[in-house]
């Protein structure tokens, strides 16, 4: 398959550019695998499709304020770092504009709290940088930081609400540098909802670069992402096995709670406590072992997350069900509407 066979056609203000004022007021197109056919819905009745005995797994990662504007010394350039993945303490990998000037020992200083050095050679896009602050990394980095909205929200200002919106509500380790938006239509109320009628469980994978690079092969199959690090707690893989051994469904919100699970089950029988690195790359063809539902946003043309959502759903059905997203006026991407797929 070649990558130019996931692509369609979208309008550009069909791009959500702001989340809606409530976050569970999105649309939701429901697929049905089975009878090769959808239904226009709202996520309000996300729930009414769940099941006494499926499990619907959540993935509890939580954005870092991940960009840093920053300043060159002496001359005062400008400097945008876009931190990727961490090193060890206080180094990391990062998306330097403009990297290819920087050579290793330059400073950039993000304002008086926090400096950061360059140390490695120029080359990959991707470059080390060394940071330097008072007290915690953790702690300053929330103070200096920037959410990082992903670059075709154009708005001339990011709002300060994006810090909350950006977010799911139930948000809790650290380490995202973008948000497993499928998750980001739920309240607090909702959840309340979905646990008195079905199990929920929590798994942890931090969103990296890998999921949002772009594929810049034209064969699919020579299409890798890049490693992702995630936790499946004793208490999650115990959920989940026990849904499959009474027939029930694993309904995942998210692709990142796919690449997990699928990720997980391929080193034992059953899924266990484990943590460790993805490296699988979920494309056309993949034998699902775990999930049998998705909740998922619309995604980019060409991108390993559609890739992802065609494995699951069909790559004919997936992109149908975008051309009749289009032609409905649905709301794409991040801060957009959402599809299920069962």
């Amino acid at each position: 398959m070649r990558i130019s066979d996931f692509d369609y056609d979208l309008p550009e203000e069909l791009i959500a550019q702001a989340p809606l004022p409530e976050r569970d007021a999105s649309r939701m197109l429901v697929l049905d695998r089975g009878t090769q056919s959808w239904t226009d819905s709202t996520f309000h009745h996300f729930i009414d499709h769940i099941r006494a005995d499926d499990v619907v797994v959540l993935n509890n990662t939580r954005v870092i304020p991940a960009r840093l504007i920053g300043k060159r010394r002496p001359s005062g350039g400008r400097v945008e770092v876009f931190l990727v993945r961490k090193v060890c303490e206080n180094l990391w990998e990062a998306l330097v504009r403009p990297g290819s000037r920087l050579k290793p020992g330059a400073i950039v200083d993000f304002g008086e709290q926090m400096s950061g050095e360059i140390t490695d050679e120029p080359g990959t896009e991707i470059r080390h940088v060394r940071f330097r602050c008072e007290g915690s990394f953790e702690e300053t980095l929330e103070r200096v930081g920037i959410t990082p909205l992903p670059p075709y929200i154009k708005r001339v200002s990011k709002s300060d609400s994006d810090r909350e919106r950006y977010q799911t509500v139930y948000a809790q380790m650290a380490g995202a540098i973008a948000a497993p938006t499928a998750g980001l239509h739920f309240t607090p109320e909702m959840l309340d909802q979905l646990r008195t009628k079905a199990n929920v469980a929590e798994i942890t994978l931090h969103v990296g670069y890998g999921t949002f690079e772009p594929v810049r092969v034209e064969e699919v199959s020579e299409h890798t992402v890049s490693a992702e690090t995630y936790d499946v707690s004793h208490e999650a893989a115990s959920a989940i096995n026990l849904a499959k051994a009474r027939g029930g469904r694993v309904i995942a919100v998210g692709t990142t709670t796919v690449r997990t699970l699928e990720s997980a089950i391929r080193n034992s029988v059953q899924l266990s406590e484990q943590h460790g690195e993805s490296k699988l790359t979920i494309t056309p063809g993949l034998n699902f072992r775990v999930v049998d539902g998705l909740l998922t946003n619309f995604h980019l043309p060409r991108s390993s997350l559609l890739l992802l959502v065609s494995a699951f759903a069909g790559r004919e059905l997936t992109l149908a069900a975008y051309k009749h997203a289009v032609d409905q006026r649905y709301r794409f991407y991040s801060y957009g509407d959402c599809m299920l797929i069962l």
